[in-house]
C-alpha cells in the first residue's frame, strides 16, 4: 500500500492584509507613472521646447536678413516682437536673433532686448533677456571675463568684452540700469547685459552677465570681426 501525501490547504490572508496588499499595489502603480509623467515632462522642457525655440529663431533670422537685403529705410524702432540684430557669444560657439521685447510672446523666439534700454552701441545698457533652454542661454553661466560678446547690425558690428557675471533676485531691476547696478548714474561708456533664469530648472534666481564695448567695425569696410574666426 502506497501512502500519499495530503494537501495541505491554506486559508486565504485576512481581510486587513488583503486590503494593504491591494493599496501598497495601487500606490507602487501610481508612483511608477507619476515617475514616468515627470520624465516625459523633464524630455519636453529640454528637447521639446529647444526645437521650438530652434524652429522660432530659424524663422526670425529669415526674417533678419530679409530685411536687410531690403533698400535702406529711414532709422525706426523695431516693432515688439520683430527681429532687429544679431547676438554671437564665440566662445559658447552660439548665436542668436534678437527680437525686441521682453514678453512672454517675444521670448518664444528667442532673446529679446528690454525696451527702454540701449540700442547696439550706445552709450548706457544694451539689455538683453533670454530662457534658460538648451536653444538659447542654457549655458551663460559658461562665460567668463574676457570672452567676447560680438552684436550684429544691418551696418555694423559692435564687439563687446565679458568683465563679470553675479547671480540676483528677480525683483533687482537695477541691473538693466543705464550704468548696470548703479542706477540714477548718468551713463558715460556702452554696456551690455544679459538676463536669464538661475539655476536651471528654475526661475528662482536670475543670473546676469555684464560686458563693455570694445571696438566696433564697419560691415563693408572691415569684414568679420577677428573674435567670429575665418
Amino acid at each position: 500500500m502506497v501512502a500519499t501525501a495530503s494537501t495541505r490547504v491554506y486559508p486565504p490572508p485576512p481581510a486587513p492584509l488583503r486590503v494593504l496588499r491591494t493599496a501598497v499595489g495601487t500606490l507602487a502603480e501610481l508612483i511608477l507613472t507619476f515617475a514616468v509623467v515627470l520624465g516625459l515632462l523633464a524630455a519636453w522642457e529640454v528637447w521639446g521646447k529647444s526645437a521650438e525655440y530652434q524652429a522660432a529663431q530659424h524663422e526670425a533670422g529669415r526674417q533678419l536678413d530679409q530685411l536687410w537685403s531690403a533698400p535702406v529705410a529711414a532709422p525706426a524702432a523695431p516693432d515688439p516682437g520683430a527681429p532687429f540684430s544679431r547676438l554671437y557669444a564665440p566662445a559658447l560657439g552660439a548665436q542668436w536673433t534678437i527680437v525686441e521685447g521682453v514678453t512672454q510672446a517675444a521670448l518664444r523666439k528667442g532673446p529679446g532686448h528690454y525696451p527702454g534700454t540701449q540700442p547696439p552701441g550706445g552709450v548706457g545698457n544694451f539689455a538683453v533677456a533670454g530662457h534658460r533652454s538648451p536653444s538659447v542661454f542654457w549655458n551663460l553661466d559658461r562665460l567668463h571675463a574676457g570672452d567676447a560678446l560680438v552684436v550684429e547690425t544691418r551696418t555694423t558690428w559692435f564687439v563687446y568684452v565679458v568683465k563679470r557675471s553675479e547671480v540676483v533676485q528677480p525683483t533687482q531691476t537695477s541691473v538693466v540700469a543705464p550704468v548696470p547696478d548703479a542706477p540714477g548714474t548718468p551713463p558715460t561708456a556702452a554696456a551690455i547685459t544679459l538676463t536669464t533664469c538661475n539655476p536651471k530648472w528654475s526661475n528662482k534666481q536670475r543670473l546676469i552677465v555684464f560686458g563693455e564695448l570694445a571696438r566696433t567695425q564697419d560691415k563693408t569696410q572691415a569684414g568679420r570681426p577677428a573674435e567670429l574666426g575665418a
